[in-house]
């Protein structure tokens, strides 16, 4: 079972007026009624405990996991007309943060390793993780909104890169082209038996022929009753071992760039 992310990246030099984005005015965290179950790191702002396994999932997890993961889409099909010209990210967050309780869930990225939102928004060259603030989004952006819920136990993971406006033509393609990486690896790699290294040579392969880049820092991951677990999945080609088997759940999370897949973090 995979659950998907779709990641994409402008270059910079690729819009002479466009600038960089820089943090904005952030609003404190929001609340989740106690009514609503939480994951174990809610009090505490921890992250997933990493077990040296594999989890397996029976047919009774498979289903829960079934749910969370369809109200995750669903969730982020609610948040794609919001990324319109002049919307803030924080409003995103805060329509997002209200329909995920009203589903009687938690959005799992709150206060995960401290993280202070209930989505990720990141935006033109921000490849992951972004905290969503006050800066408006412009004619052009890109804006890669990324939704995860925990419900009934189990966390449902997936995302997806939006246009803003009128995108030209370099940044509509980037888009596609990571789409096609994305549901390509999905539909041709994610079988029973295949290797886990299947995937990242099917991205890296596509993208060289569409002389695009393939981020190497940010991989997929395996999901369940932990946010994140085992199996770490690269985008990139590689010689990791392991192969699927069914009852395993992961997501597969390929980010495009237009330019160097270099990154640099500005967290810090």
């Amino acid at each position: 079972m995979t659950t998907s992310s779709l990641l994409a990246r402008r270059l910079l030099s690729s819009s002479a007026k466009r600038a960089p984005v820089r943090a904005y005015r952030q609003t404190p965290p929001r609340s989740v009624p106690s009514s609503i179950p939480h994951p174990p790191y809610a009090a505490t702002g921890g992250m997933s405990q990493l077990k040296p396994f594999i989890p397996i999932l029976d047919a009774q997890q498979q289903r829960r996991l079934r749910v969370a993961c369809a109200l995750a889409k669903e969730i982020r099909d609610f948040a794609e007309p919001l990324c319109a010209v002049g919307q803030t990210t924080e409003d995103i967050d805060r329509l997002v943060h209200e329909e995920i309780l009203r589903h009687g869930a938690y959005p799992s990225p709150l206060n995960y390793g401290g993280f202070p939102k209930a989505l990720c928004s990141s935006v033109n060259e921000i490849v992951v993780h972004g905290i969503p603030d006050s800066r408006p989004l412009e004619d052009g952006d890109l804006v890669n909104i990324d939704i995860s819920v925990f419900v009934d136990g189990f966390h449902g993971d997936t995302s997806q890169t939006f246009l803003v406006g009128d995108v030209d033509d370099a940044g509509k393609r980037l888009v596609d082209v990571t789409n096609q990486a994305l549901m390509g690896a999905i539909q041709t790699c994610c079988k029973p038996r295949n290797r886990f290294a299947t995937i990242g040579a099917f991205v890296e392969e596509l993208a060289g022929k569409e002389d695009l880049g393939v981020i190497r820092e940010y991989t997929g991951h395996g999901i369940g009753k932990e946010f994140h677990c085992l199996p770490f999945i690269l985008h990139h080609r590689n010689g990791e071992p392991g192969h699927m088997l069914p009852g395993m759940a992961f997501t597969v999370e390929p980010a495009l760039t237009e330019g160097s897949p270099e990154v640099r973090d500005c967290s810090v």
